[in-house]
């Protein structure tokens, strides 16, 4: 009988905990300016090698963005201080998105593939012949 009604409360109780709050993102949640690090490699072509730079990016939450960026490729300063581009992004119910960045250089595109946290947006670049990650700090 003890038994039986310890399986009872257990079951009560664990009945009683909340479920686990299902968190839902749309294109609203990155909304703001990020301060971002940007490190990885070009693995070909003639801007091949090392590459480290920070970003500012601004996002609107309706998914575009503008950001600046100072970008060095193998140690070499850019030949704009803060170079200028903007694009568009999507963020997924489930905070990953997909998004992409044009610069005004004529540098090629950036496809991005991200994943948003309630302060932070950690992106890898999909273009081929990358290795690059960024990892962006909601500033305010």
């Amino acid at each position: 009988m003890i038994k039986a009604l310890s399986w009872i409360f257990l079951a009560a109780a664990i009945g009683s905990v909340p479920a686990r709050a299902q968190v839902f993102c749309a294109n609203f949640v990155l909304q703001g300016n990020y301060a971002f690090t940007i490190t990885g490699n070009i693995l070909a072509g003639p801007a091949a090698g090392g590459v480290s730079g920070v970003a500012m990016t601004y996002f609107d939450g309706q998914g575009n963005l503008t950001q600046v960026d100072h970008v060095l490729h193998n140690g070499v300063t850019p030949a704009v201080a803060w170079r200028p581009a903007s694009g568009t992004y999507q963020v997924n119910l489930d905070c990953t998105g997909t998004g992409q960045i044009n610069f005004t250089d004529g540098s090629p595109p950036l496809n991005l593939f991200f994943v948003v946290t309630s302060t932070e947006v950690h992106i890898v670049v999909s273009n081929s012949g990358t290795n690059i990650v960024s990892t962006g700090v909601r500033r305010n």
